[in-house]
């Protein structure tokens, strides 16, 4: 007699918890893993193109400040005549950057094309870093994807041009023309003259984020425009302290770092405060 197959369903094992739990941590963490590298290989191209620039690079735009020519210092100078200051005409010809090590100049020219590498890639390491903070809060909205990275770039480049335009040009005159005493002369080395731009480049960049930081976090309830107005006298503080650390020791570059950051964090409030107003599913 063949055997007779019965119509009952066999019953489904269900995956323990902490099986399942485990395998969602390996997943997680190989898809940021791979994020991280595509990051890292779009960072290295744009160094190497950076790397086989150096003029552009060095003589166009990191060394440029120096020279009277400068968008910058025209401006400054020009106003400096209309208002009768002489000390608004930048003028660093006293100023002589040298290399002290054998291998300064290469290893310069490796960091530098490390950080041209980060900023031109700015765009691309915003949308990697979206998409895995998109896959773990299981965002599906593209539209919110596509206005966040094009806001973050903005808000960078702004940043970035702004201290490049500005504070830099104030923060060479103001150290690179200081004097102790007239018998002390300034010579700067290079990798001090390339930290001091590299550092005050990207910091201002990424404080220019913050009016993008408050949105997401005003979306995810964790900060809201109460919050951030009962807060603004300790963050008028905080952000002169920032200002103070990032500018050479004067009021001028002191107050034309902080009054930016004073306007974006109000910016801010009014973001926080838009957003709590009309939540919309992200």
């Amino acid at each position: 007699m063949p055997e007779v197959l019965s119509n009952k369903k066999m019953p489904i094992e269900k995956e323990p918890e902490e099986e399942s739990t485990k395998r969602n941590f390996w997943q997680h963490l190989e898809k940021l893993r791979w994020h991280i590298i595509r990051i890292v290989i779009a960072i290295f191209g744009f160094a190497i193109l950076a790397f086989f620039n150096r003029n552009i690079v060095f003589d166009s735009i990191i060394l440029a400040p120096l020279d009277s020519d400068f968008p910058t210092n025209l401006f400054l100078c020009k106003v400096g005549r209309m208002l009768n200051i002489a000390s608004l005409c930048i003028d660093t010809s006293s100023l002589k950057i040298i290399n002290v090590n054998m291998s300064g100049q290469f290893m310069t020219h490796f960091s530098i094309s490390f950080v041209a590498g980060i900023i031109m890639a700015f765009p691309y390491i915003i949308f990697e870093i979206w998409s895995y903070i998109s896959f773990l809060f299981k965002i599906r909205n593209k539209t919110t994807g596509t206005l966040a990275i094009l806001v973050a770039t903005i808000l960078f480049t702004i940043g970035v041009l702004f201290s490049y335009y500005l504070i830099v040009p104030l923060t060479v005159n103001f150290l690179g023309t200081y004097f102790v005493s007239s018998d002390v002369q300034n010579t700067v080395t290079l990798g001090s003259y390339i930290s001091t731009i590299t550092s005050l480049v990207l910091a201002v960049g990424v404080i220019f984020e913050l009016p993008l930081i408050v949105f997401f976090l005003s979306k995810f309830g964790l900060v809201g425009p109460g919050f951030l107005r009962k807060k603004r006298k300790y963050m008028v503080v905080v952000i002169f302290v920032i200002a103070a650390v990032i500018t050479p020791p004067d009021v001028v570059s002191q107050m034309m770092v902080a009054i930016p950051l004073l306007l974006l964090y109000e910016v801010s409030i009014w973001v926080a405060a838009t957003t709590n107003w009309n939540k919309k599913e992200v």
